[in-house]
């Protein structure tokens, strides 16, 4: 007997709704995109339709392995390895204290919605604060500049009625997510397409000719690590001309702080930025004026000019934008999200002062900070590896791939082998679970309860959705909070969330911890289950700013004016490097999105593994035709601080002197022999000990200067 049931993807944040054809109860024989769905009407990516393959893998964990002393791995049950798990924890905080343990919760964990909570949770109950998430990777800067800047309580303006999108390196048309008040993944194709014909002026920055950037009205191919200064020049070409806001900074913006604003972005000319960035004065001067003129749209970036140098200066300068234009929600507008996951229904018309942007936990590495309620992933590695009290010595993660992901793998495979305790919650045998001494195998997405989490804030509508479990493996897998409540009994701690403490006493379901985690959520869970797929009528409405509060941005805080200054006296974002001879490092390696992967996921399913089984070393024709090179030739790619081998493939739509690569790829090997077939880990060619941003110490992992060179089979294997 054949059975559809409705759910929705958690392969990322996007949430597509999804049928899936369940034969017997026992197995999947079809997945496809929703089309009854009011939100998405139909709208998937490849990687979602793939689900049946990643629950019938036969590659798939389905049950706990140990390592032995030899390095082999054996079955062991849950409770069994909960049990002595447990017990290596207990003695090394007897021993070390709580900090020494940790845990790192990985883009796939995300996806899980009560996956981050109660992992966070478990960690406030023994008193650790080295809790570690994929955050502080790849976007750390979003939070931190909306503290340095102060933050719009009501946010910025909803794209839904804008009238401008400035898009910088971000490209919601294959990631499926954007910033705040940006094109969202949800049927982002028909989104763009219905927002270009109600008349939006789209202005993309970035170093390809993107999939968005080919929608764009304005493109500004930029040399990568430049951002900075382009949008530095942008400011200045607004603030010279009184295209500003006049009112609304007049009342919200602190008074000698766009005077300073507008000192430090003098020298930023379009003139000299288009020398710089390799663009035109011209489309800098427009693309300013046509953002300033509006009236409504926002700015937002992404995560390539995120992980370049400055990358949380441009965060703020890009910010910086929609303030500067009064591109914030007023008294009586409506939100577009729902933030029907969040407490309170309303936000009011004002700012909500700037403060500390890294308030967290000293690190011990490079005078860090962490922010509020997490540690930054970037400095981990040093974590385990500097001696000392507060030294790291136990790690779980959950849901990610540190050996692909962290910066720097030669430091983190050094710091990972070092651990006295590495547990891993994966469904595959990855590159780090190789090295752990225990692998939980979790339950899959479609065997879990969940609510779209992530996209509560970013849905273009006040839309809900719910999933139960839709089927069923029978094996000896667990839920990711079934960890970490399984330990939390175990050592005796409490799991306090919004709901109160968790009874982990008793025999608990998802809908009992996602009803705790989501305890003051604007429509309470008994809605959400009843509300699946639903727009709803009840937007949030601005209220008016409180009479007391008299809060005021901070657009040229001390530290951005002196970093100004810093970018406006380097020759590139290579010189935080210290970098002398560009000749050395002529090309930059830039991050890429693909369809067809999500991070290290994707190139285990079949049919994603048809797409391709690496990723690509995309380079212009004319700079390959300069190396000597055609498409599928091997490619040595080096930084200062490593190299890796890359497979040629053309690109004309990227900028010249630039190499886009896929991160995450790649295995434990150091020499790539098995490029063709598993990639290679662009995070190796990336040093963690100089070139770090200053506020959230993330290194430079775009814009990367490098050598290229074409080589040969026998070269790549060591053959003479």
């Amino acid at each position: 007997m054949i059975v559809t049931k409705k759910t929705f993807c958690r392969v990322c944040h996007a949430a597509c709704p999804m049928e899936i054809d369940i034969e017997d109860d026992s197995r999947i024989i079809a997945v496809r995109a929703d089309r009854n769905d009011p939100l998405f009407k139909g709208y998937s990516c490849v990687k979602g339709r793939q689900l049946a393959d990643q629950f019938h893998s036969p590659s798939r964990l389905r049950f706990p392995l140990k390592k032995t002393p030899s390095g082999v791995f054996y079955p062991i049950s849950s409770g069994d390895a909960l049990d002595e798990i447990a017990k290596k924890l207990e003695e090394i905080i007897s021993e070390h204290g709580p900090r020494s343990v940790a845990t790192y919760i990985g883009t796939g964990a995300y996806q899980n919605s009560v996956g981050v909570a109660v992992a966070s949770s478990w960690h406030k109950g023994f008193g650790s604060p080295s809790f570690y998430t994929s955050l502080t990777i790849d976007q750390p800067a979003h939070r931190s500049s909306l503290l340095r800047l102060g933050a719009w309580e009501a946010g910025w303006q909803n794209f839904s009625d804008s009238d401008v999108l400035l898009a910088v390196g971000y490209n919601p048309l294959v990631s499926s997510y954007g910033p705040a008040s940006g094109l969202q993944g949800t049927d982002p194709f028909v989104k763009l397409r219905e927002a270009k014909k109600r008349g939006l002026k789209l202005i993309v920055i970035d170093p390809r000719r993107s999939e968005l950037a080919k929608q764009a009205d304005l493109w500004l191919q930029v040399k990568p690590g430049e951002d900075p200064t382009l949008l530095a020049a942008m400011i200045n070409v607004i603030l010279s001309n009184d295209l500003h806001d006049r009112e609304f900074c007049d009342e919200y913006v602190e008074c000698d702080q766009l005077d300073l604003l507008k000192e430090a972005t003098a020298l930023f000319t379009p003139e000299y930025a288009a020398t710089r960035c390799g663009v035109s004065p011209d489309d800098i001067q427009t693309a300013a004026t046509i953002f300033a003129g509006g009236p409504r749209g926002t700015a937002g970036s992404g995560t390539g000019p995120n992980m370049a140098p400055h990358g949380t200066l441009m965060e703020t300068l890009t910010l910086t934008l929609n303030v500067l234009c009064g591109r914030v929600l007023r008294e009586g507008d409506s939100l577009e999200s729902p933030y029907m996951l969040s407490p309170g229904d309303s936000r009011r018309a004002q700012v909500k002062g700037p403060s500390n942007p890294t308030p967290g936990t000293p690190h011990r590495v490079r005078g860090l900070h962490g922010l509020a309620d997490e540690m930054l992933t970037n400095a981990l590695n040093d974590e385990i590896l500097l001696e000392g009290d507060g030294q790291v010595r136990a790690l779980i993660v959950s849901g990610g791939n540190p050996v692909q992901a962290w910066p720097d793998q030669q430091k983190t495979l050094e710091a990972l082998q070092s651990l006295e305790l590495l547990v891993v919650i994966d469904h595959r045998m990855t590159a780090t679970a190789e090295l752990s001494d225990y692998i939980f195998a979790p339950r899959l997405q479609l065997e879990r309860e969940d609510v779209p989490n992530v996209m509560d804030r970013r849905f273009p509508a006040v839309y809900t959705n719910y999933t139960d479990r839709v089927i069923d493996s029978g094996d000896d897998v667990l839920n990711e909070w079934e960890v970490f409540v399984g330990l939390a009994k175990r050592i005796g701690t409490k799991l306090t969330l919004p709901g109160g403490d968790l009874p982990i006493g008793t025999t608990l379901t998802d809908s009992d911890v996602i009803d705790h985690v989501y305890a003051n959520s604007r429509l309470p869970m008994s809605e959400w289950r009843k509300n699946r797929g639903v727009i709803h009528d009840n937007p949030i409405i601005v209220l008016p700013g409180a009479p007391d509060n008299d809060a005021k941005f901070a657009v040229c805080p001390p530290d951005v004016y002196s970093e100004l200054n810093e970018v406006r006296n380097e020759k590139s974002g290579s010189d935080l490097l210290g970098i002398i001879n560009d000749t050395e490092f002529p090309f930059l390696l830039v991050g890429r999105r693909l369809k067809h992967a999500l991070n290290s996921l994707g190139s285990e399913l079949p049919g994603l593994a048809r797409v391709a089984t690496t990723n690509y070393a995309y380079v212009h024709p004319d700079d390959l035709q300069n190396l000597g090179a055609e498409p599928g030739d091997l490619l040595r790619i080096a930084s200062p601080r490593a190299s890796v081998v890359g497979v040629a493939e053309v690109d004309p739509d990227i900028k010249q002197g630039v190499i886009a690569m896929s991160h995450s790829w790649g295995g434990l090997s150091l020499t790539d022999e098995k490029v063709r077939d598993i990639g290679s880990p662009t995070n190796r060619l990336v040093t963690s000990n100089s070139g770090y941003d200053r506020i959230t110490g993330l290194p430079i992992m775009s814009a990367i200067p490098i050598s290229v060179n074409r080589i040969t089979e026998d070269e790549l294997l060591g053959i003479n």
